[in-house]
């Protein structure tokens, strides 16, 4: 596949998909004779995982590390799952956050639905 095809596909633009490529975060895109790249199912599933861990918030950072132990082999499969274990338990964090906030959204709406609707009188303004 092309780079436009790629970026068609995943929703990404050509030079993110670039950039990925010249941090380490999609090894080894192929190339055919004229040196163009030719994405490959492999290249495409590092694509879409990166695509999925960026959107959930994951760092650059971590993305390399995760790489660079990929490229080690079996051997770093323990600490890779560690660090996927410590970048889980901060989405849960934020997850947690996230659902406190849209509780207390909902609860203000219920508020102001209550006073628009001429049910609630005693309402104090208040964040």
């Amino acid at each position: 596949m092309t780079i436009a095809e790629v970026s068609k596909k995943y929703e990404l633009t050509a030079d993110t998909i670039r950039y990925y490529e010249k941090e380490g975060l999609i090894p080894r895109v192929p190339r055919n004779k004229s040196g163009i790249r030719d994405f490959d199912e492999v290249s495409c599933r590092w694509i879409d995982f990166i695509k999925c861990m960026r959107s959930a918030g994951l760092s650059i950072q971590v993305l390399q590390k995760y790489v660079e132990l990929m490229n080690k082999g079996h051997s770093t499969a323990k600490e890779r799952q560690e660090l996927l274990n410590l970048q889980k338990e901060i989405l849960v964090k934020k997850r947690e956050d996230i659902d406190k906030t849209i509780d207390r959204l909902n609860y203000k709406i219920k508020i102001y639905d209550e006073i628009i609707g001429g049910k609630r009188k005693d309402f104090m303004e208040e964040p």
